[in-house]
């Protein structure tokens, strides 16, 4: 008979043990996380001129579609109504603290040429830092393909942004540089190049790459791809910055024909406000560049009804394009199934007046120049529409907070991230602070406060934006006792950049 021979007991006992061991690090690593994804987009002038805003006359199906499945903030505010100095607060969650920072060079000057680990640090870099794979295509900090150069220079090779990506990209097409594409028509030409003896709009009979957008949404479709197929576990932050709505108002023309001019309704308040200053507002100089416009705007006239609608069509035809375009690369990361563990941001860097009060631009502390879009769709967390006053700044700690990256880094904003999880949260500041023009400016959900520091008078103004949301009036002098009870909160945005 073959003799058995068995296991010593202790050897069992191991052996055992070191199954048990393997089944929990495997259960362990199937319930691990895995790290979230992050598609940032930035859209240039986009003021909340959506469906989803309330503005049904406008054809924006597929970021209203994301809306609906974002957090939507109602009352979203730039921290500064001007590209460069918008996305320099964005970058580093920083209120301006000096004039440099209301500079549309403010990363150039403070970020480029900088060695890695000087302040200020953006929250690319703190998310690349972080094990996060960063490319940028397009406008995501001042210049548009993200290389400090001049208007009429060849490009550069100093990024802007030097420390944040891994990748910094974008299709010129035809335009040959950045900065042509970014003021770009659809012959080719652009505005500098054309000495500024253009139209502020056109409409070509163009496929969407007739314009940088299209190009600009092919070129993130690919890069989707790319990514979906790059090293397992490692997460990446993709931001796609689009030029449209900025000037000039081009689009292909199957989106002008979106709309019927008559229809468009006009600036509800063209005027300088009563009791206020010229000197608050700007004499369009943005726009009136565009030499061939067949009509100047100013603060001592209204553009012709005509005129305005035509504009305003520009404007809209060009929401519509890049919405388009959007629609676009959120299809691909459907497509692709990433949008399963991709956080999506969209942005607009600051309003836009059109023709209201009197100003075709941005560039003011008043509603129309400090208020743009925000949404933000986390796969996890219901869609809802939050009312709440938020800043600019509260987007890098918010990314921070849904990240799991934890920083010491100074910010003068908060995590919306309870927000996110309860609208009606309380405890939120529910404020947001404006600064150009030698003024600082609050806002409340009642009322927006404006100091300026300059001689014209009068300094302060107030606007009741519950019985008059266009602001057309200042009552500060008829209330002052709403101005005294305000000057405290409004004190916590004076970072003295003014003084």
């Amino acid at each position: 008979m073959r003799k058995l021979n068995f296991l010593p007991f202790e050897l069992i006992k191991q052996n055992v043990l070191l199954g048990l061991i393997m089944l929990l690090t495997l259960s362990c690593q199937e319930k691990k996380e895995v790290p979230l994804n992050v598609l940032f987009i930035a859209i240039d002038d986009l003021r909340p001129e959506l469906g989803a805003y309330g503005k049904d006359y406008v054809h924006s199906p597929h970021l209203d579609e994301l809306a609906g499945q974002s957090s939507l903030f109602m009352n979203h505010y730039v921290t500064v109504p001007t590209c460069g100095a918008s996305r320099y607060s964005l970058l580093t969650g920083q209120l301006p603290k000096n004039k440099g920072d209301l500079n549309n060079q403010a990363a150039a000057n403070k970020i480029a040429g900088k060695p890695e680990g000087e302040l200020p640090e953006t929250f690319v870099h703190q998310l690349k830092r972080n094990g996060y794979y960063t490319v940028g295509i397009g406008k995501i900090s001042h210049h548009p393909d993200g290389y400090v150069y001049g208007y009429m220079d060849p490009k550069s090779d100093q990024l802007e942004l030097p420390h944040s990506w891994d990748e910094m990209l974008l299709d010129a097409g035809k335009w040959g540089t950045g900065h042509n594409a970014f003021f770009g028509y659809a012959d080719g030409n652009n505005r500098n190049g054309m000495n500024k003896q253009v139209k502020p709009y056109e409409s070509a009979d163009v496929e969407d790459e007739g314009y940088p957008d299209g190009l600009t949404a092919n070129l993130a479709i690919k890069k989707l791809k790319e990514l979906k197929s790059q090293k397992e576990g490692e997460p990446f932050f993709l931001g796609v910055g689009f030029f449209k709505p900025h000037l000039p108002f081009t689009a292909p023309k199957k989106y002008w024909d979106l709309y019927d001019e008559e229809d468009i309704p006009l600036a509800p308040f063209a005027a300088v406000p009563e009791n206020s200053s010229k000197a608050s507002l700007l004499e369009s100089g943005e726009f009136n560049q565009y030499a061939l416009g067949e009509e100047k705007a100013g603060l001592d006239h209204k553009v012709s009804d005509a005129y305005a609608r035509k504009l305003r069509h520009g404007y809209l035809a060009a929401v519509s394009y890049v919405d388009a375009q959007v629609g676009k690369v959120l299809d691909e990361l459907e497509r692709l199934g990433l949008d399963e563990n991709t956080v999506v941001v969209v942005w607009g860097d600051h309003g836009w007046h059109l023709g209201d009060q009197l100003v075709w631009g941005k560039h003011t502390i008043f509603e129309r120049g400090l208020k743009s879009v925000l949404m933000i769709k986390h796969p996890k967390v219901e869609a809802q529409e939050i009312e709440k006053i938020v800043s600019t700044v509260d987007i890098y700690p918010t990314l921070m907070d849904l990240m799991g990256v934890k920083t010491n880094y100074p910010l003068d904003g908060k995590s919306m991230v309870p927000l996110m999880e309860n609208p009606d949260w309380e405890e939120w500041r529910n404020t947001a602070y404006g600064y150009f023009r030698n003024g600082i400016s609050l806002r409340t959900p009642e009322y927006r406060l404006s100091k300026y520091f300059r001689e014209q008078e009068p300094k302060i103004e107030l606007y009741d934006h519950k019985n008059d949301p266009n602001e057309t009036v200042n009552i500060a002098q008829q209330k002052p006792e709403i101005v005294e009870q305000l000057m405290p909160l409004w004190e916590r945005g004076n970072t003295g950049i003014f003084e």
